[in-house]
């Protein structure tokens, strides 16, 4: 492994990221502490000591990755050894449905150790060809459908090993407030996070802001450069690479993607968290540290964003100039369901006092917020969806 330790021209990835509540809740709010599995050398089993060799030389580039913000890494491809690729495959679902091959997982391990020989020297080439994902809808609870993307099963194993190696590099940059789809990271731990703030800052407005056809609208050439910044290893850029522009395959039509990153491939919430990390994380950091006025709080899961404010100026402000910032990588922010709402302790009093009803509530992660008190008086700065409470 090589790392060039040579100046980046991507941004400075910041020092840990607080919502500045007390150590210890909810890992501080939004603490990057070493959750479990962030780091974890035992991702491979643990009998074989080849297998230890292979964790131990991923430590190595964490270790790196945390120690120098603006390292470059050179040499990570050939961190997908055949060990890795066996472990990916034996993490996948079996049952799972077949790409554009037809091939399952059971008929692909019948030759188990052959398939992957064959597959490792392919990747290690360059011969490596990725497959166009085969195109699926599935209902979404407004009546809509969603798009998602089933890769062939040697484009997921691949994906799977990548995405494991370079965890190892974002695991150490990515920030405290962003928790979808990482390792030891869970849709429970945003919403504690979220009630740990709400309950414990300054928050009476929240923005609850919704990225347009995320997924779709990732820009190929604004993500490659993003990679960039940290990975330098050419073949493992075009790999990436192939994988973007692979392509679907629609009722028997394969069909050219010149943006997006299909829902459903393995190696898809990775490259998202990645984009997010730069349009969106760096930018909403800096912003609460160098013009919120008061309290601020961040959550992010994927592309649900959420964000609490103390003043009402600066949540309008912060929103204006989000969609500022997102528009500059291709995306926007969806008008009709983003909302700056009035919300928290003191949100029922001045409702009250202008002759308003209850406040209004927020979807985040499939529980509706409410604010108010509990019956026994307690408040309750934002309880899921049911919690017995009082909306006064």
């Amino acid at each position: 492994m090589m790392e060039d330790g040579g100046k980046s021209d991507g941004p400075v990835v910041p020092a840990k990221l607080l919502n500045k509540a007390p150590s210890g809740a909810a890992e501080a709010v939004e603490g990057r502490g070493r959750t479990k599995g962030n780091a974890d050398p035992r991702s491979t089993p643990r009998t074989q000591s080849r297998q230890q060799d292979v964790s131990h030389a991923l430590d190595r580039v964490r270790q790196v990755a945390r120690r120098d913000r603006q390292a470059r890494f050179t040499a990570l491809l050939h961190h997908v050894t055949l060990d890795r690729l066996r472990a990916a495959y034996h993490a996948l679902r079996p049952r799972a449905a077949a790409g554009v091959d037809g091939v399952t997982w059971g008929q692909y391990g019948e030759g188990l150790e052959g398939n992957l020989e064959a597959l490792h020297g392919r990747v290690h080439r360059g011969a490596y060809r990725a497959k166009p994902s085969r195109r699926v809808f599935i209902p979404k609870a407004d009546g809509r459908q969603r798009s998602l993307g089933i890769a062939s099963l040697e484009d997921k194993i691949v994906q799977r090993a990548v995405v494991e190696v370079m965890n190892a590099i974002y695991e150490e940059d990515f920030v405290g407030f962003s928790y979808g789809f990482r390792p030891g990271r869970s849709q429970h731990q945003a919403l504690d996070a979220l009630a740990v703030g709400l309950r414990r800052k300054r928050v009476n407005w929240v923005l609850d802001a919704d990225i347009r056809g995320f997924f779709d609208a990732i820009d190929h050439g604004c993500l490659e450069r993003f990679i960039e910044h940290r990975v330098a290893d050419a073949r493992m850029q075009r790999l990436i690479a192939k994988w973007l522009r692979a392509g679907v395959l629609e009722d028997g039509k394969q069909v050219e993607t010149e943006k997006g990153s299909p829902q459903g491939a393995t190696v898809s919430p990775l490259l998202a968290n990645i984009y997010l990390h730069y349009a969106f994380d760096l930018w909403a950091e800096r912003w609460r540290r160098r013009h919120a006025q008061g309290d601020m709080i961040i959550v992010r899961y994927a592309d649900d964003l959420l964000l609490g404010f103390e003043y009402e100026a600066d949540a309008q402000r912060f929103q204006e100039e989000l969609g500022q910032r997102l528009a500059q990588f291709g995306l926007e922010l969806h008008p009709d369901k983003t909302r700056l709402i009035e919300f928290g302790r003191y949100a029922a009093q001045h409702r009250r006092q202008r002759g308003k009803g209850k406040p209004e509530t927020f979807d985040f992660l499939g529980f509706t917020h409410v604010c108010g008190q509990t019956k026994q008086g307690r408040h309750t700065g934002g309880a899921s969806h049911g919690e017995e409470t009082d909306g006064g």
